[in-house]
C-alpha cells in the first residue's frame, strides 16, 4: 500500500516550549492507526498540524504526495482530510437528518469530490448522501430526533458521520469513546470502524482507552514529551517497556485487556 500521509522532521514550538519534535512517520492508505500518550504528550499538536489548525515550526507534511504543510484547515479539508473533535460538533436544535444534510451541503460547497459551489442544503444529491451516511452509521431510528436529545453514543456517531459525509480519504478522530459508557464503547467502535472500512478511509484516532486501542488499531503510535517513542502493532507498542512505564502503566493482557493512558 502506498503512503497517504507522510510526515518528516515535524516540530512545533511555542516560544521556548517544544510541543512536538522529531516526528517522522508514514501511513499507508486504508490503515487504522491508534495514537496514544498522556495529556501534553504532543498527540493533539500532531493532529492539529496535519489538519491545518496549527502551523508547524519545522518539517514537511505530505498528503497523497502533495505538500500541505501550513495550509489553512479549510484547504486541507477540500483535499480530502477530515476530523472529528472530542466534543461533538453538531447543531443541537436540528434533527439528525438536518445535521447530516448541512454537512453534506458544506462538503459539496467546499469542493473536494463534489465540486459544486452552490449546492442547496436539501438538494437531491445532498439529501441522498445524508440518508446513506445515516444508514451507514446505523442511526436511522434517530433520523428525525433533535440532536440535543440524543444518547451520547448516538451523538458521537452523528458527529463522526458528519465528518465522513464528504467522502474524505483520511480521517482523524479525537478520543471517539470519550464520555461513552463501558457497556457502549465497543459497540460504538464496531459501528464506526465498519463504516470507515466500507468507505476505505485511512484513520488516525487519538485514544486514552487501551482496550479500544488494542482491539481496533492495526498500528499504534505512542507519544511522549512531544515525540514518538514507539511505533508498531498494538502488541508491540503496548508491550514496549517505555510505553508501559511512561504511558499505559500496565502490560497488555491476553484478550485485549489493558490499562488507560
Amino acid at each position: 500500500m502506498s503512503a497517504i500521509l507522510a510526515v518528516r522532521d515535524l516540530e512545533k514550538t511555542f516560544g521556548s516550549l517544544i510541543a512536538a519534535r522529531d516526528i517522522t512517520v508514514s501511513v499507508p492508505a486504508e490503515q487504522t492507526v491508534g495514537v496514544i500518550g498522556a495529556n501534553g504528550a504532543g498527540k493533539t499538536t500532531f493532529i492539529n498540524m496535519i489538519t491545518g489548525h496549527l502551523t508547524p515550526s519545522k518539517g514537511v507534511i505530505l498528503f497523497e504526495d502533495k505538500e500541505i504543510t501550513g495550509k489553512p484547515s479549510r484547504e486541507i479539508t477540500k483535499l480530502g482530510v477530515s476530523r472529528s473533535f472530542q466534543v461533538a460538533q453538531i447543531f443541537p436544535s436540528l434533527t439528525v437528518f438536518e445535521n447530516m444534510c448541512i454537512a453534506a451541503a458544506i462538503a459539496r460547497r467546499s469542493g473536494g469530490m463534489w465540486g459544486s459551489i452552490s449546492t442547496p442544503v436539501r438538494s437531491p444529491d445532498a439529501t441522498a448522501e445524508a440518508e446513506a451516511t445515516i444508514e451507514l452509521f446505523q442511526i436511522g431510528r434517530y433520523r428525525d430526533t433533535p440532536a440535543n436529545t440524543l444518547p451520547q453514543g448516538v451523538r458521537k456517531l452523528l458527529d463522526i458521520g458528519m465528518a465522513v459525509v464528504g467522502w474524505p480519504r483520511l480521517l482523524l478522530l479525537d478520543e471517539p469513546t470519550s464520555g461513552i459508557s463501558i457497556e457502549e464503547k465497543f459497540d460504538l467502535m464496531n459501528v464506526v470502524m465498519s463504516a470507515l472500512k466500507t468507505r476505505k478511509i485511512t484513520v488516525l484516532f487519538v485514544e486514552h482507552d487501551m482496550e479500544i486501542v488494542a482491539r481496533f488499531a492495526e498500528r499504534v503510535l505512542a507519544f511522549y514529551d512531544g515525540t514518538i517513542i514507539a511505533d508498531g502493532t498494538p502488541t508491540e507498542t503496548l508491550d514496549d517497556p517505555r510505553v508501559q512505564e511512561l504511558i499505559s502503566g500496565t502490560k497488555l493482557k491476553t484478550g485485549g485487556r489493558a490499562g488507560h493512558a
